[in-house]
């Protein structure tokens, strides 16, 4: 009977050891990054990256003033890659807390229409940023860097 439970109680726990797979996300009250990477069609990187600006680095940093985000980083690797590694532009974003970082901002529509009153000509170029693009993705970061002794 011994043998049994013993057996029953490691069945039950075994997957809680052996568990593997992303650490947990910081408290809710704790900084939150997001890596976006953007790989656009060969020839297109300057297209890409001057709407970019244009039409989506202002709305950033409009969140970045309300205390959504942190911080808004924009980098382009330095040297290349295998073209199935390769990607053009990466923008780092640290949001507030992971609530701000995982939901819709209710005001974003508004602040498009602000930034951009004329939205024809805005929703023209944002559908060109998104037709050079041939991948795009999203990577939320976890910092597991261990606490100074």
């Amino acid at each position: 009977m011994k043998k049994l439970l013993l057996a029953l109680v490691f069945l039950m726990t075994a997957p809680l050891m052996f568990a593997q797979g992303a650490p947990p996300h910081g408290g809710s009250d704790q900084p939150y990054a997001v890596e976006f990477y953007y790989k656009t069609q060969w020839g297109h990187q300057q297209e890409f990256l001057q709407l970019f600006l244009k039409n989506h680095y202002p709305l950033l940093q409009k969140m970045v003033e309300s205390g959504r985000m942190l911080s808004v980083k924009i980098e382009t690797p330095s040297n290349h890659m295998t073209e199935d590694a390769r990607w053009d532009y990466r923008v780092t974003i640290v949001f507030k807390n992971s609530t701000l970082g995982t939901t819709a901002n209710p005001d974003e529509d508004r602040l498009i229409k602000q930034l951009w009153p004329d939205q024809a000509t805005y929703t023209r170029e944002e559908q060109r940023r998104f037709e050079i693009l041939l991948a795009h993705w999203d990577l939320p970061l976890t910092d597991i860097t261990p606490a100074k002794k």
